[in-house]
């Protein structure tokens, strides 16, 4: 009797595994997993965003050393890093197209707003020579890059993640087992020329 006890539950057992491993190899794991790279993906680009603001108050305090009668300038950039800032965002964001729009056009005037103090800035040599704000303008060129990289990578992540909810055999696995999981809102481009980085160079 405890022979056969024995077999059965290692039968069973058996049974399990081989049911996982089919499963495992049939997407089932795909949806969570692509979801999670979407939120990291959008976390990387919440990150250099962040960064950008960081460079924001050096760079205005810097022009506003060399260039006091640009105060609207420096006012649209400092108003602009304020808007852009106040919006509240963390993945729950990725669940709502409309405040995605609202951050991604709050970033997008605050590059407008970076790019006519850059424009500015052409008209005072003293202020290109300044070391610090040729470190500053390296940063700030290095940072627009990684935006464009982090928001290309995200755009990547939500078209696999959205090809897979919206795909065979991913489709059927989205509706049995992940149907809390929306489809994800991406990046549009709001701005004439926003895919475009702000002209950084001095």
């Amino acid at each position: 009797m405890q022979t056969m006890q024995r077999y059965g539950f290692q039968w069973r057992l058996a049974l399990l595994m081989c049911v996982s491993a089919v499963l495992a190899g049939c997407g089932i794991n795909n949806i969570p997993t692509y979801d999670e790279q979407v939120k990291s993906a959008w976390a990387q680009v919440e990150n250099q965003y962040q960064r950008r603001a960081d460079l924001i108050p050096n760079l205005v305090e810097t022009v506003k050393g060399y260039a006091k009668q640009e105060q609207e300038t420096l006012t649209a950039v400092i108003e602009a890093r304020s808007k852009a800032t106040s919006i509240q965002v963390d993945a729950s964001i990725l669940n709502d197209p409309a405040k995605l729009q609202q951050f991604d056009q709050a970033q997008q005037q605050l590059s407008g707003a970076l790019s006519r103090l850059m424009v500015v800035s052409e008209r005072y040599p003293d202020l290109k020579s300044n070391q610090n704000f040729l470190s500053l303008q390296a940063q700030l060129e290095g940072t627009e890059n990684r935006i464009s990289v982090a928001r290309r990578d995200f755009i990547t992540a939500v078209e696999r993640y959205n090809t897979e909810i919206r795909t065979f055999p991913g489709s059927i696995w989205h509706k049995i087992m992940y149907s809390d999981l929306p489809v994800r809102e991406n990046f549009k481009a709001t701005a004439p020329q926003a895919d475009q980085a702000p002209k950084v160079k001095f």
